[in-house]
């Protein structure tokens, strides 16, 4: 965060509790799925130690655990880490979670086998934060461990706020917050219990992980157009339906022209 004040405000959406059950609602679920399907392309094989670095309540960390993984799981939140906690007794073995800052890990050297970064790149606004925080994982990765790096895309404020889900009706101030983010990539500085972040531009996103020292394998978009349809969760209750919309977002996952369409971008690495 670059000050206190952007701290709070992150504090303030989270203890709302809003984070625990968005991955399982409609569009969440289509972004668990083609993450979870792209890390599992990439991952060493379960027991392998995966650190979950801004995981939030842990829903990857679960996924991951129950596959036969051991995780360590970060979190700013101490609610997030509360809610894991809870939620992973069954697999106490396999999980260990604690608060923590991406920029300043309480891991070893090269300690781990893989790390998700799907968190903080949300919400560190400054370039030179955020490089840090990629340089951390640099040094718990194991040399030639993967990475996967998350963002929001620049246009995702429009695109899925401000168009599709139609936050000019709700929120007065939510042009402004998309002239904003159009500028700069930041969302939301001022306002409480409203998310606040960044969002990257595709190549940004790319330059920002090869700066820090990790070797970029890939540049994806997740979610596709899924975002855009009105009828999203009646589709995915149906399986053809559900193998559409997940098919149609895997066949341009790469286009360069449509990288940028995706809610959330994600950045395949690794340590050298």
């Amino acid at each position: 965060m670059a000050d206190d004040q952007e701290l709070d405000l992150l504090h303030r959406h989270y203890e709302r509790g809003l984070e625990q059950p968005r991955l399982d609602e409609a569009l969440g679920s289509v972004e668990l799925a083609r993450t979870l399907e792209i890390a599992l392309r990439v991952l060493p094989h379960a027991p392998a130690l995966v650190a979950d670095i801004g995981g939030g309540p842990g829903r990857y960390t679960l996924e991951l655990a129950r596959r036969g993984y051991t995780v360590v799981h970060r979190d700013l939140v101490p609610l997030h880490v509360e809610q894991l906690t809870a939620a992973s007794l069954a697999l106490a073995d396999r999980v260990q979670t604690a608060v923590g800052d991406a920029r300043n890990l309480d891991l070893d050297d090269g300690s781990v086998d893989a790390v998700l970064l799907l968190g903080p790149m949300y919400h560190l606004v400054e370039h030179d934060q955020r490089v840090l925080a990629l340089r951390e994982v640099l040094r718990v990765a194991r040399p030639g461990a993967p990475v996967l790096v998350s963002a929001i895309s620049r246009w995702a404020p429009r695109l899925h706020g401000y168009l599709a889900e139609r936050l000019y009706e709700r929120e007065a101030f939510f042009p402004e917050l998309v002239r904003v983010a159009e500028e700069n990539g930041r969302i939301n500085d001022s306002v409480p219990g409203w998310f606040t972040g960044y969002c990257h531009r595709p190549e940004q996103l790319r330059e920002e992980v090869g700066e820090a020292g990790l070797v970029v394998e890939d540049l994806l978009g997740l979610e596709g157009l899924a975002f855009a349809l009105g009828d999203l969760a009646e589709r995915l209750d149906d399986p053809h339906g559900r193998d559409v919309v997940l098919d149609c977002a895997r066949a341009i996952e790469r286009v360069p022209e449509l990288l940028g369409l995706s809610p959330h971008l994600l950045v395949v690495a690794r340590a050298p």
